[in-house]
């Protein structure tokens, strides 16, 4: 789902660059929000005080939410992941209520940026695991049973595999659908205020989709770094 006017493909279009603006919107909103992110960041830490006040307080109440989540579910040996886990649900979350802005797009509702994302997760749990186990990471892949090893490993992988296709199609469809959602009432009934309600629950439903995205990324390099039974 696409607005029709773009607040940055305006802007890139006065510079010269409109044909990248509109063949590529995910990635010109993508940088905006890495950008914002990294703004946000900078003023909420150039002045840290022992005391929490104003953007520090809200930014120290988010990461250590995340971090004490994540510790509950992968202990302590899964602190070393809390960067990643932390930058997947706060860039998604932020690309997810992007698109509820008027001119604006989310990032995640093109499923090229999902893909990316969960790639990622993909290679981060296989490198982990090699990491961790060595050779023997293989184990995982082959049952618990020797015999069972040639029946297992093709399931396993198409398991393994099938991970990437249920993070990118799962976020990319609700941020899609509720894209589509809200410009059919804003098309319908958008003088009525009847898009609003949809608004606020499209902001608790992109919370999830980041919350969720997390979690199976937890559960993934969990998974890689315990012992094959």
């Amino acid at each position: 789902m696409e607005h029709p006017i773009f607040f940055l493909t305006k802007i890139l279009e006065a510079v010269g660059l409109g044909h990248f603006a509109h063949a590529y919107p995910h990635v010109i909103f993508t940088w905006l929000i890495m950008l914002l992110l990294v703004i946000f960041g900078w003023l909420a830490t150039k002045s840290i005080q022992l005391v929490p006040a104003g953007g520090q307080n809200l930014f120290e109440a988010v990461i250590s939410g995340v971090e004490n989540f994540q510790v509950e579910v992968m202990g302590e040996h899964g602190r070393v992941f809390f960067p990643l886990i932390a930058t997947f649900f706060i860039f998604i979350f932020f690309s997810n209520v992007f698109g509820l802005i008027p001119g604006f797009f989310s990032p995640t509702a093109n499923i090229n940026t999902t893909l990316a994302c969960a790639l990622i997760v993909f290679v981060t749990t296989h490198i982990v695991g090699i990491k961790i186990h060595g050779a023997k990471y293989i184990k995982h892949f082959l049952g618990p049973i020797w015999w069972l090893a040639p029946l297992m490993l093709p399931i396993e992988l198409i398991g393994h595999l099938s991970r990437i296709l249920s993070l990118t199609l799962r976020l990319f469809g609700n941020i899609m659908g509720e894209d589509l959602v809200l410009a059919i009432l804003l098309m319908l009934a958008g003088h009525f205020l009847a898009p609003l309600p949809m608004m606020f629950l499209a902001v608790f439903t992109s919370f999830v989709q980041a919350f969720i995205f997390s979690l199976l990324t937890m559960l993934y390099i969990s998974g890689a770094m315990e012992h094959a039974h």
